[in-house]
């Protein structure tokens, strides 16, 4: 299991993600989940990934070689998208093509096609957008009103992000509540896990901004999670407790 989360505010995206896979209690590893494709001035995406692995890798792979043009018999990839729109489509046709080749095998072998994808940037000339793609190919998009998409474990966080993320939230507001979601799911689920990978666009820079990654033992994450504990602490000791049963 995994947790990436991708948010959307009109100064600009931020996306997170674990590293962390588990195939049982003495089979854990760290293996990149977040992957950035940027040539500055033209375009940058961001791709987040939950599920198989094994799937997951391949649908990366896909995107970076190639797929062919079955009209021109040239190569399609994630650099040659037009558009964001478009750049979401490539991701769910590479995800369905990986399905022809390995979904039956998975399946008879008890194992799902578990795959979910966070797909986020801007193409020069087009708008900044993030959409999560699914197993099936097709996929939705971030708005306005609903500013943040997550995948994988994703109950634990979302309660802070539906309470205090709106599409007005300052950047680097946005990352600092996206740490805490994070740090909210960790503290719940072991199969998410340290270290942090993270990514911050600023609208219409066609670079990234921030590109980090966030080890065990980081000065900042770790005050991060000590201060929410305690303030957490403190704002339930704040309310008052329930007056029922004094009649």
């Amino acid at each position: 299991m995994t947790y990436c989360v991708g948010i959307l505010v009109d100064e600009g995206l931020v996306m997170i993600a674990d590293t962390r896979t588990n195939a049982g209690v003495d089979n854990i590893a760290t293996y990149k989940k977040l992957h950035v494709f940027e040539k500055p001035g033209d375009r940058v995406i961001a791709l987040a990934s939950a599920g198989n692995l094994a799937a997951t890798q391949a649908v990366v792979s896909l995107i970076t070689e190639g797929i062919e043009d079955a009209e021109t018999g040239g190569l399609e990839t994630i650099w040659t998208q037009p558009s964001m729109f478009k750049a979401a489509q490539f991701v769910g046709r590479a995800i369905r093509e990986v399905y022809n080749v390995d979904g039956r095998s998975l399946e008879q072998q008890q194992a799902s096609f578990d795959v979910t994808f966070l797909v986020g940037g801007q193409i020069a000339g087009g708008r900044l957008r993030l959409f999560m793609v699914y197993a099936a190919g097709n996929f939705i998009e971030a708005t306005a009103d609903t500013p943040y998409l997550q995948i994988g474990e994703h109950k634990y966080g979302k309660p802070i992000l539906d309470r205090a993320i709106g599409h007005e939230t300052d950047l680097y507001d946005a990352l600092k509540l996206g740490l805490v979601s994070m740090d909210s799911t960790m503290r719940s689920n072991l199969s998410v896990g340290m270290p942090l990978d993270l990514m911050v666009y600023r609208r219409d820079a066609l670079a990234s901004e921030l590109i980090h990654r966030v080890d065990v033992g980081d000065p900042y994450f770790h005050d991060l999670q000590d201060r929410w504990s305690s303030a957490l602490q403190a704002a339930h000791k704040a309310i008052p407790r329930p007056p029922y049963g004094n009649d």
